[in-house]
């Protein structure tokens, strides 16, 4: 199980332990790895009231508590599958868990917003190399059949409940203690993660290449920008100088990336990926689905504690339903596959997201949380959980062992990216729809959070346009 001391392709090949028990141990310690990201994408939210009053951040401006994470996680994930590939994805894991570790504790004992946002752009460098590795590694360890859907299924409905179960956890650490604790408690995860990976996991195959740098900074810088447009249009309008340079100098960062990653001899998003005609279409369903539903978490979040006057513990736990559901259908999905095939479970799932978020743009300032909440985000959770299992696999499906990595990095990336764009965009929704509204601000807050939901339903219907156009049926062997 030793790492190899010299990168070349002859190294050892991943087949991964080949007894059940040992399948399940290496499972356990991968998905325990990309959990520990999960949470942190949404561990903050319920904190992030407290953190506005300690840090002195402004409602817009908060938001990048969330974004200096997604930013660097969502633009680097590419080159961290890169570099999964060329090091051994073990090793890159490990590196990751170690980083991860370290950015928390800094972000955790933080005295100031800059310093904050430092360490969560510095905890999404250590994701970036953390999520591609782990899914490659699931795709490289586990033989493709019955085996590999389960692991997936595994690894799918604890990605989604990392995410959800962050909520409940960020609400219970600063209700008990403070919100800096839901930076903390990485760190001794962390530590066990790098030491229990090279015992637990075997290393994979490595394969001679160059970093493709110059492909992932203009990816990151030009995302960075665009977000940081978007952010500008919802604090000073359309009109603003600032906001209207960020989106010019997004779209040159974007046209040099794609010119880069034609030419680069190891490009870190090579483009014949998108060549397959499924594997384009779920690239963008899996773009576009998180772009609608992430901004809901964070005025979800606001709405619990600064409408309804829930304590942090309690607005973690409004979430819990969604999580359950979640959990429980992803249990269910490897059988759907098999039943009815990969695209009526997708499209079926993508449905009730519309059908969640639509729900919540309906959502008025005298609506409590059983009348007002509780609904949409049961929908959200079966929507959920019926939605990117199906898409992980469709996406994988066929991938090159030496092309896992940047596939499920690319995979992860738009993801992410989704996310943050997404986030960026129901922020401005938000903005300009309370800068000059009037009334109490529950009731500013609940209109514009609603018109931003409005705008994550007509997004997610993107989304399922693009699925039920593009994608073809298969069927998927249960485990």
């Amino acid at each position: 199980m030793s790492t190899p001391s010299a990168p070349s392709t002859t190294a050892a090949t991943s087949t991964g332990p080949a007894h059940p028990a040992g399948l399940g141990t290496t499972l356990l310690v991968i998905v325990t790895a990309y959990v520990m990201v999960g949470v942190d994408s949404t561990v903050v939210n319920v904190a992030l009231p407290d953190i506005q009053q300690d840090l002195g951040f402004s409602r817009t401006g908060l938001s990048w508590v969330l974004n200096a994470y997604t930013l660097t996680f969502g633009g680097l994930l590419l080159l961290g599958g890169r570099v999964g590939d060329i090091i051994g994805r073990r090793r890159t894991l490990t590196l990751g868990a170690g980083l991860f570790a370290l950015s928390s504790l800094l972000g955790g004992i933080s005295t100031e917003g800059g310093w904050l946002l430092a360490a969560r752009a510095l905890q999404g460098v250590g994701g970036a190399l953390i999520a591609p590795s782990t899914l490659a590694l699931i795709t490289t360890n586990f033989p493709a059949g019955p085996r590999r859907h389960h692991a997936l299924s595994v690894y799918s409905s604890m990605a989604g409940i990392g995410g959800s179960a962050g909520l409940v956890l960020g609400g219970m650490l600063t209700s008990w203690a403070s919100w800096r604790w839901a930076l903390l408690i990485n760190v001794p995860i962390g530590a066990v993660l790098v030491l229990a990976l090279p015992r637990f996991v075997t290393e994979t195959q490595r394969h001679a290449g160059r970093f493709d740098l110059a492909g992932a900074l203009t990816g990151t810088a030009g995302t960075a920008s665009m977000v940081y447009a978007f952010i500008r249009v919802s604090q000073a309008g359309w009109s603003d100088a600032q906001a209207l340079l960020g989106f010019g100098t997004a779209a040159a960062l974007v046209a040099c990336f794609v010119l880069i990653e034609s030419r680069a001899a190891g490009p870190v998003m090579p483009l014949r990926l998108f060549a397959d005609r499924d594997r384009a279409g779920g690239y963008a369903s899996i773009m576009l689905l998180p772009a609608g539903m992430f901004g809901a978490f964070y005025f979800l979040t606001l709405i619990c504690q600064q409408v309804l006057m829930f304590s942090p513990l309690r607005a973690g736990l409004a979430f819990l339903p969604m999580t359950l559901t979640m959990f429980t259908t992803v249990r269910l999905v490897p059988r759907l596959l098999a039943r009815f095939g990969t695209k009526p479970v997708l499209l079926t799932g993508m449905s009730l997201v519309v059908a969640g978020s639509g729900w919540l743009w309906r959502l008025g300032p005298g609506d409590g949380y059983a009348a007002g909440l509780l609904g949409p985000l049961l929908v959200l959770g079966l929507g959920v959980g019926l939605s990117f299992m199906p898409l992980n696999a469709t996406i994988l499906a066929a991938v090159e062992p030496g092309e896992a990595g940047a596939a499920s990095g690319l995979l992860q990336t738009l993801q992410w990216l989704g996310g943050t764009l997404g986030l960026s965009v129901l922020v401005t929704v938000f903005g300009t729809a309370t800068r000059h509204a009037g009334g109490s601000p529950a009731a500013v807050l609940t209109e514009g959070a609603a018109r931003a939901f409005g705008v994550g339903a007509l997004i997610a219907l993107g989304a399922l346009l693009v699925a039920a156009v593009t994608l073809r049926g298969r069927k998927a062997a249960a485990p």
